[in-house]
């Protein structure tokens, strides 16, 4: 059983979340007032810094890709029992 001072406290906390999810959506929308688009310039400048990076590690993961596959390869042919 819940002591009375527990329960008090339960029935406070019930009570606050109008006033605190008022008090959240209030923050929200104030915060949301600060918040502008990016200009279509900035959207391809961004854009065109993803695209070069994607291509630069998709060739850069190629390459260690290729030395891994073939230095396995490598040791497997060494080691090899005939």
């Amino acid at each position: 059983m819940a002591t009375m001072t527990e329960q008090n406290a339960l029935v406070a906390t019930v009570k606050s979340w109008p006033e605190r999810t008022k008090t959240f959506y209030n923050d929200v929308r104030t915060e949301m007032r600060k918040v502008t688009a990016p200009s279509w310039k900035e959207v391809r400048a961004t854009t065109t810094v993803v695209v070069i990076t994607v291509f630069i590690f998709a060739l850069y993961f190629a390459v260690i890709d290729f030395v891994i596959q073939h230095g396995v390869t490598y040791l497997f042919n060494a080691f090899k029992v005939h």
